[in-house]
């Protein structure tokens, strides 16, 4: 582990927010690179350069569907002197033989079908008659109505400019340009790039594995009926959407019973499929706070799972305060202990699970927590704030007007204000007193 103080030294120290997330990114190092194919690659970070082998478009084809033309065959042409020219067949996308586009003459031709040799421009279908001999077309007659579709005489409306509705060999990348840097996330443009330039796989960073386990005997699952004194689970549903929503690969526990043996053969047996391991409940000072019973007994030689190094520590913010952090198994699979009450759960994992997760995934330490903006609180009245605390309050953010106003109160039970706020509010240690108007940092969670 890092800098983390040894057990049972500074027990009683209040840690900054800024401290323990330096601990929790000095710990965790990027997943080692994989080749994946392109849709397995999906939301990972790439780890080379890639280059374009081939030109975008390869070759110049149409941007329309109309006709390939020579532009001295279409000069001043109008509705009331057409230019009448001889169709010599249909170039389609795909086509491998081109027709080549003679004086007086014109090829049907098909968006992203290939320039026919001798045509300069590409007539709109609807700069002619369409081959009917008629007015003004609005679309093309069937390949299928060959070959009186692709013969004949059209007759052409406008004239047209050399290149016009031409995409030119190259117009989107040359070869040898670089498609995508190394560090780049893929997203769905990113894939399709790379498959336009012919890659089927590529060496990434995976998508990290994260298992979240929730503590409480009190807990029961969604769809189960409650008993006396129980609530249902909702931290690590909480957790896991939003350990995916980080860019991981989510597995949830169901609510562990707070027996500290059952919980050490719990996380014995996540460990396989584990990157980082986020425990949710049981860091407090309560008796029958489990993960802190269980962690600390491994980490001070207890029989259990080997490799353990946990630290449990106060931090100087609100919600939060009780935190647990540091690396267990024979892998020193990163573990954070988070508090159990939902509002300090979801909090504590913005500010240290998910940069974790977007550390693993190799992204520099610039860019793996949500960026911030300042805003002008809205609010009836001033906000109180403890001294000495970070507090982070839920909040709802208008980027439009630059402001932002509390949702709910401060309580870190309050679920239901979580749902509807779109941002935290932070106040400084420094600040007990925070009046309207005040001009305070905001991060956006969308």
């Amino acid at each position: 582990m890092s800098s983390s103080a040894p057990q049972g030294t500074d027990r009683h120290r209040l840690w900054s927010v800024d401290e323990h997330l330096a601990d929790v990114l000095a710990a965790v190092r990027p997943l080692e690179p994989i080749e994946l194919q392109l849709l397995d690659a999906q939301g990972c970070v790439l780890v080379e350069d890639v280059t374009v082998p081939v030109a975008l478009p390869p070759f110049d084809n149409s941007s329309m569907d109309g006709y390939a033309v020579r532009t001295a065959d279409v000069q001043g042409a109008s509705e009331e002197f057409p230019a009448v020219l001889t169709v010599i067949g249909d170039v389609a996308a795909g086509s491998g033989e081109l027709p080549t586009v003679g004086p007086g003459q014109a090829a049907r031709i098909m968006t992203g079908a290939p320039l026919p040799p001798g045509a300069e421009a590409v007539v709109p279908v609807e700069w002619t008659d369409g081959g009917t001999g008629g007015g003004a077309a609005s679309g093309m007659s069937p390949a299928s109505a060959a070959p009186e579709g692709a013969a004949g005489e059209v007759r052409v409306h406008r004239p047209a400019a050399a290149r016009a509705h031409v995409r030119a060999r190259g117009s989107d990348v040359q070869a040898g340009d670089l498609a995508l840097a190394a560090g780049t996330v893929l997203g769905p443009p990113q894939i399709a790039l790379l498959a336009a330039i012919g890659r089927g796989s590529v060496r990434v960073r995976p998508r990290p594995r994260v298992v979240v386990l929730s503590t409480g005997s009190e807990l029961v699952q969604p769809g189960e009926a409650l008993t006396a004194g129980t609530i249902y689970d909702s931290n690590s549903f909480a957790l896991a959407a939003a350990s995916r929503d980080a860019g991981a690969i989510a597995y949830r526990v169901g609510a562990v019973a707070d027996d500290a043996d059952t919980l050490r053969a719990t996380i014995e047996d996540q460990l396989i499929r584990a990157d980082l391991l986020v425990t949710t409940g049981g860091v407090s000072v309560g008796a029958y706070d489990v993960v802190k019973e269980a962690l600390t007994a491994v980490s001070t030689g207890a029989e259990g799972v080997d490799g353990a190094g946990i630290d449990f520590r106060r931090l100087a913010m609100q919600p939060g305060k009780p935190q647990g952090f540091g690396t267990i198994g024979p892998d020193h699979t990163p573990l954070l202990a988070l508090p159990g009450n939902p509002v300090s759960s979801y909090v504590s994992f913005e500010l240290f699970v998910r940069p974790a997760i977007r550390a693993l995934m190799g992204l520099p330490q610039s860019e793996v927590g949500r960026p911030s903006v300042r805003a002008v609180l809205e609010a009836d009245k001033a906000l109180a704030s403890p001294a000495g605390r970070r507090q982070f309050l839920r909040g709802a953010y208008d980027a439009a007007a630059g402001t932002v106003r509390p949702v709910g109160g401060s309580g870190s039970h309050l679920i239901a204000a979580l749902a509807q706020a779109d941002s935290l509010i932070v106040v400084p240690e420094d600040i007990t007193c925070v009046e309207p108007g005040t001009e305070l940092e905001v991060v956006p969670l969308g």
